[in-house]
């Protein structure tokens, strides 16, 4: 028997094909100039370099000659042939997000960087609670609407349990305003990100429930001008493939100084706090 499913992959590819046509692609931007930013601080040049990304358009640019790869449960990424490997917005949606990151730690080179950028927790936190209150309201119930994220202590976890050394995470939180509910839908839909949970609901919802969600958004979460907030926060998950060069934290018993000492207190004595 397979495990089951969060996320349906046929209804995740057809989401992601109608973005193709007009896209809205912002946080893609901010990610992909985030990532940017943080490979300069590297200080390190990259010359096999790989995308995993549903939107290349973004990337092209901005890694020349990286090589960009579908998402998907098995990605095209030969082992060892890769030093820096970047999963760009796609890992919320995985069934197996630990095998994901695995896939592409066993892509990278001894020494190679593995980037991912997700969505976490608070993300459209807004939306999850106003459909859920108007859906129990009208008709006593809650179907699977909006993906649930994960928080960012866990998610820094993938990173050990995938094999990587010196892992990392951090999150870049970005509110965003909109005319109304339904246009932020209708953006989520621009960006790929619409219902693709294997749970979801399998007809139209009725529209008295949408028409109260949108005015409970309206009324909870206002913005200037009569607009409403929606919170997208951005989770980076950073980790090295690992190499014998890289730092490594001493064994138990090899300090070479007390902590008392450097702490200039006397030992199994706590400072007092204000």
């Amino acid at each position: 028997m397979s495990a089951p499913q969060l996320t349906d992959p046929a209804a995740l590819a057809r989401n992601r094909q109608r973005a193709t046509r007009a896209p809205e692609l912002f946080l893609h931007d901010l990610v992909a100039d985030e990532v940017q930013d943080r490979l300069v601080e590297v200080n390190r040049t990259f010359t096999d370099m790989a995308v995993v990304t549903a939107f290349p358009q973004v990337w092209q640019p901005r890694l020349p000659g990286a090589r960009m790869v579908a998402e998907g449960e098995v990605l095209d990424l030969a082992p060892g042939s890769q030093d820096l490997v970047v999963h760009a917005l796609a890992l919320h949606w995985a069934n197996d997000p630990v095998g994901q990151i695995i896939q592409c730690a066993r892509a990278l080179r001894p020494d190679g960087l593995f980037i991912a950028a997700l969505f976490g927790g608070q993300t459209l936190a807004e939306l999850r609670a106003v459909l859920a209150e108007a859906e129990a309201a009208l008709t006593g119930g809650l179907s699977p609407r909006v993906l649930p994220m994960g928080e960012i202590r866990d998610l820094g976890a993938l990173l050990q349990r995938a094999g990587l050394a010196l892992p990392v995470a951090d999150s870049l939180v970005q509110k965003a305003s909109y005319r109304d509910a339904l246009h932020l839908m209708h953006e989520l839909r621009a960006m790929g990100e619409g219902n693709a949970l294997h749970g979801r609901l399998r007809r139209f919802t009725a529209r008295g429930v949408m028409a109260r969600a949108a005015a409970l958004y309206a009324d909870h979460y206002p913005d200037a001008g009569g607009r409403i907030r929606a919170t997208f926060e951005l989770v980076f998950l950073t980790g090295w493939k690992p190499h014998d060069s890289q730092q490594k934290p001493l064994r138990p018993g090899s300090a070479a100084q007390r902590l008392a000492d450097a702490l200039n207190v006397d030992e199994g004595v706590l400072p007092q706090r204000g």
